[in-house]
Order: C-alpha cells, then structure tokens, then sequence
C-alpha cells in the first residue's frame, strides 16, 4: 500500500508539472545566451524553466528579473530587468528574439555600441529604459515602431545627431527622458503628436533652434525640463495652456528676450526655474495665486521694476531666487513669509532695509551689491565689507595686500611650495555671503540642490590620495554649488596679477562602473569676462582625483577681483546621485606680478638705450677716422711713391 501511495503521488506531481505551460523553447535559448553574453551566470543561473512558478528571480523587487505571462500551453518573457550592475559589451541580437517583451531596463550599466535597428521588432513594449550607459551612434528611427510604450528613455548615454521624427509616432508615451544624452539639431515638429507626455526631461543637449510652439499643445505635461541646450527664446506664450505643470525648469535659452506673460493658470507649480533665460519686463502679480509654489529662480535674467508685495502670500515659498536682475525700488518689509528659507536679491539696484525678519533661524539671505541697507547685519564686518563691493565704500579702506590664497571647503594649509591658504570650511548656504576674519577675501553662493539625497551639501570631500600634485591634501576639499559661486580679492593693490585655480574630481567616480559616468561642466569669469565655458575638470586633468591647475591673468583697477563660477544648466544631473552637477574649486592662489619683473624690464629698457646711443657714438667715431685715414692716404700716397722711386734709382 506504501509503494501505491508513492506511485500516485508520483503520478499527481508529472502531471502537475505538465499541466504548467513551458517558455517557448527559442525564447528560453535567447535569453540563456543574453545571460551568458554579459556573464551573469552567477547572478541568473537557469537550471529550471525561466517561467518555472515562483521563480526567485520573479518578483518586482528582484534584480536581475525575469518574469513571465503564461497563457494557454506556453509562456513568453515580459519582463526583463538587469539594472546597476554594471554590464558591459554591446546589446545582442538574441535580446530581440523575446518579441512579447513589455518592461525592458537596462538603466545604469556600462554597455557600449549601438542600439540595434531589431529594437523596433519589440512592438508589445510600453517601458523601456537604457539610460546612463555608454550608447553611442544615432537614435534609430525604429523605435517609432513601439507604439504602445508608455516610458521611454535613453539619457546620459553618447548618442549623435538629430532625434528621429519618428518618435512623434508613441502616441502613448506619458514619460520622455533623454537628458545628457548628445541628441542635437532642432526637436521635430512630429512631436507635436505626443500628447499623452506628462514628463520630458531634455536638458544638456545641443538641441538647437526655437524653443517649439506646439510644446503648449502637450497639456498633460506635468514635468518639462529644457537646461543647457542651444534652443533659442522666447518662451512662446502658448505656454499659458500648460495648465497642469508642476515642475517647469527651462534655462540658458539664446536670442530673443522672454516675458513671463504665459504665467496665468499653472497654479500647480511647485518648482519654476526659468534661470537665464533672457527673461525682461516685470514680475507678474498674478504669481501670488501660485499658492503651492516652492522654489521659484528667475535669476540671471533682465527684469526690471519692483518686487511685488504679494510674494508673503505664497505660503509654501521656501526658496527665491531673483538676483542678477535689473530690479529696483525698497524691498518689501514682508516679502519673508512663513516657511521661506532662502532669499537672494544680489546684484541689483535694490534698496530700503532689510525685512525686520531676515535674522528669522534658519533664513539664509544674499543681498550682494545691492544698495540695501546693511547695517542691521549681525555681523558688522560682513556689512563692511557688501559696502565696499557695493561701492559704498571705497575697498581700499581694508589694509592694502598684493596676494590673497583660499583652500575652498577646508581647514588652513601650507602648500609644498611654500604658499599659506586660508581655511574656507564656513557653512556658506543657498543664498549666503562670508568674509574671511582678516577680510582678506570673500566668498558669496546662490543655488540650492534640489532632491539631493545626501541633504544640503556644498563642500565635497574625499580620503582619497590625489594623483599628479605634490599637495594631495589641498585638493580633499572643495566647494561646490548649484548655481553661482563667487570668490572676491579685498582691498588689493591695483595691477596685473596672476590668478592660480586648482580643481580636482573628487564627487564623481572614475570607476569602470555606471558611476563613472558623469560629466561635470561649468563656466569661469574673471572680473566679469569669461575666461573658460564648459570645464570638464576629469577630461583635462585625465581622470577623478588628479590635480588640475588652470592659469590666467587680470587686472584690478578697483582694489578688488571677481572670480565667478557659474553653472549654465550642462553636465549630467544624477551620476551616481542626484544633484551631482555645478561648480567645483579646490583652491584659490592669487599674486601680483612682480614689481621687480617691471622694474627688470624698464632696467633692460634703459640699458637698451645706452647700449643704442654707445654703439651711435663708436660708429660715428669709425666714421670719423675713416674719413680722417682716407685724407691722410691721399696725401700720404705721392710722397711715399717718391721716396720709392728713389730707392730705386739709387740701385
């Protein structure tokens, strides 16, 4: 009875295993060779059935994932996910012969080479994410073909040229992102076609001519982001339909000005950031119904007129950014309201008094040339100091020097050459200003990283060794910023000086890994002309954590120097966390050219002279004596011949 028992329970489980339907025999194989392709073998081992029930590697949660919809006597992959683990080689072909494929992510690896014109064979597909890789060649048209993706992206990859009208064919599409991806040219106008997008994020990319019309037909954009290209304004005022944007950042935008006149119903905004953007006229009133607004920067643009009252009705304001603007007029006594914690009006003429609740805990304020009264600082230094900047003052009142040298984000430090930099470890916020204790030097910041996981952060850090330098130490800290961070040389003699700026990679990996994948990039002005666009601190130094020194010259006419990092919306965002972009500076080494250099050449001058009018003086002797030698030859010659005569006769 015990031998029957076991025979029939046998019996139940093969036919229990053969009730469950089988992976199509070529799909098992594909993807068997997919696995071994890029050597997961140890991650992804199949020994059963890819669809066998309760798979480990079935789960949403699992990574890598393999998941399966079982119909009748077959299953077909759905899903496939090999995310953040850094494989690498090309996408093989074999990937494509799993045509039921839905949920496709390949996001965070290292893979190279093309995407494959066979990716248009994958018609069921509604999400599909190659993002941050090192994918190169053009965007294949053929992904026009996959009409029901919902989530399309390609970002932070190498890609060149245009992108392929052809994607105005995904109807579907709700979420676009090809941000840093190398995409260029004008964005077709097939996407007008797009009007399901909710979310296009298209920053840092060489995108050229008119920033589109038809962008405000797309009305169920939520999230547009368009920093850092080469499109060109104004923000058409068909942008006024847009009426359901919570998350609007355009910047950097070239040609003709912008107005802020399409502002009117996007009362769902949470975050604008219209920065550089060649933004004139002035701020609209109607932004006080913008009730859930959060950050609003309308800096580095050209608006004039006064700022409205009506700011302290934005309850939920917590960051605003209007500096770098032509505004005028008082500051409104109660433009600070109850959650705001960060406010620059900097460099415009602004005046009045600060709000009686600036000192608020927690507010962060830069009111940098400005002509807003100071006094009331609590540091009274720091008010001296925006008084001389301001032109107030003259900057010569502070004791005259003729060098100043700032270790950015550290403690103080002697280089090997012998140099003493001041320590800059300050907490400098969102929005701040500090002077240095013998006012040698200042330093302002403005930007603030949103969505940054590690918290508010604007020193970066390193234990690492730094190749290529002697002072590996000076190079473990450095500022950063989201924005705009600007160094000032007080009270300097006027002259030519040298200006010395070591930077070193020390946020981004060098790693062969997906987080080695960022692109940092920044522009450099010295009193106010740019002297460097689009650093790559890595690329030039050849690699993370090697030192890079960047030379130039500039003169001080006003017994002070401006040197300005500034970020215009290029680089990658997220690589390898989010908000890992903007200016980055080790250290700072400014010297005035030597007084003996110029005293030299006047000296070499000089000598030049005198060795000129020597040298007149023995040539115009040699003349004289020639002149001299000749008439005495002249002479000379008849008498000489006598006497020779004579001698002869004489024989």
């Amino acid at each position: 009875m015990g031998f029957l028992g076991f025979t029939l329970l046998f019996v139940c489980v093969l036919q229990v295993a053969y009730a469950q339907p089988a992976t199509a025999p070529e799909e098992v194989a594909a993807l068997n060779k997919v696995i071994d392709h890029w050597n997961l073998r140890d991650k992804l081992n199949m020994i059963t059935d890819p669809c066998a029930p309760n798979a480990s590697w079935a789960p949403e949660n699992a990574n890598p994932r393999v998941a399966c919809d079982c119909n009748g006597n077959s299953c077909h992959i759905t899903h496939l996910k090999i995310y953040a683990l850094d494989i690498s080689g090309e996408i093989p072909g074999e990937l494509f012969v799993l045509k039921q494929l839905m949920d496709l992510n390949l996001g965070q690896n290292v893979l190279n080479g093309s995407i494959p014109p066979d990716v248009g064979q994958l018609t069921n597909m509604q999400y599909l994410s190659l993002g941050i890789n090192n994918l190169t060649g053009p965007v294949p048209p053929e992904l026009g073909n996959l009409s029901k993706l919902i989530s399309l992206s390609f970002s932070s990859n190498n890609f060149f040229g245009q992108l392929p009208k052809e994607l105005g064919n995904l109807t579907s599409l709700q979420q676009l992102y090809i941000d840093s991806s190398g995409v260029s040219g004008p964005i077709p106008q097939e996407f007008a076609k797009l009007k399901s997008l909710q979310i296009l994020w298209a920053s840092d990319n060489m995108l050229s001519g008119k920033l589109p019309e038809f962008f405000g037909t797309l009305t169920e954009l939520k999230d547009l982001r368009l920093q850092g290209t080469s499109l060109e304004g104004p923000i058409p005022s068909s942008f006024a339909a847009l009426n359901k944007l919570e998350d609007l950042r355009i910047g950097d935008l070239n040609g003709e000005d912008s107005s802020l006149d399409f502002l009117e119903v996007q009362t769902r905004l949470s975050i604008l950031i219209l920065r550089n953007c060649g933004v004139a006229g002035q701020i609209p009133e109607q932004l006080r119904t913008f009730t859930l607004l959060e950050h609003l920067d309308l800096s580095f643009n050209k608006l004039t007129g006064r700022i409205p009252t009506s700011f302290q009705n934005l309850a939920s304001l917590q960051f605003l950014y209007l500096g770098n603007n032509n505004l005028s007029g008082d500051l409104p006594a109660d433009l600070i309201g109850p959650k705001l914690i960060v406010l620059d009006v900097s460099f415009n003429p602004i005046s009045g008094n600060l709000p009686q609740s600036f000192a608020k805990a927690g507010l962060s304020v830069n009111v940098l040339e400005t002509s807003i009264n100071t006094e009331s600082l609590q540091d009274s230094k720091a008010s001296g100091v925006l008084k001389c900047l301001q032109g107030n003052t003259k900057c010569t009142d502070i004791i005259l020097q003729s060098s100043f040298s700032i270790k950015c984000g550290g403690s103080a430090q002697k280089s090997a050459s012998g140099i003493e930099f001041d320590g800059d470890s300050e907490d400098v916020g969102a929005a701040s200003f500090y002077t240095s204790p013998d006012d040698q030097w200042a330093v302002s910041n403005t930007g603030n990283f949103i969505s940054n996981p590690n918290g508010p952060q604007y020193i970066a850090k390193t234990d690492s060794q730094i190749t290529g330098t002697l002072n590996s130490e000076l190079y473990k800290t450095a500022r950063i910023s989201a924005s705009s961070l600007r160094y000032y040389g007080l009270g300097l003699k006027n002259g030519r000086y040298n200006v010395e700026l070591h930077f070193a990679e020390i946020a981004m990996d060098d790693s062969y890994s997906w987080r080695g994948l960022g692109r940092r990039l920044f522009d450099i002005y010295i009193q106010g002309e740019r002297v460097l666009q689009d650093l790559n601190i890595r690329k030039e130094a050849g690699g993370s954590k090697r030192a890079l020194i960047k030379r130039f010259e500039a003169n001080v006419t006003n017994s002070a120097m401006d040197i300005h990092f500034f970020w215009a919306g290029k680089g990658t965002c997220c690589i390898p966390f989010q908000s890992t972009y903007g200016p980055l500076v080790s250290a700072i080494h400014v010297s005035q050219v030597s007084d003996s250099t110029g005293a030299s050449k006047r000296n070499k001058k000089r000598i030049g002279r005198i060795v000129g009018i020597t040298a007149g003086c023995v040539a115009g002797a040699v003349v004289i004596s020639s002149l001299v030698y000749l008439w005495w030859t002249k002479e000379a010659a008849p008498k000489h011949m006598r006497m020779l005569l004579s001698v002869k006769e004489g024989q």
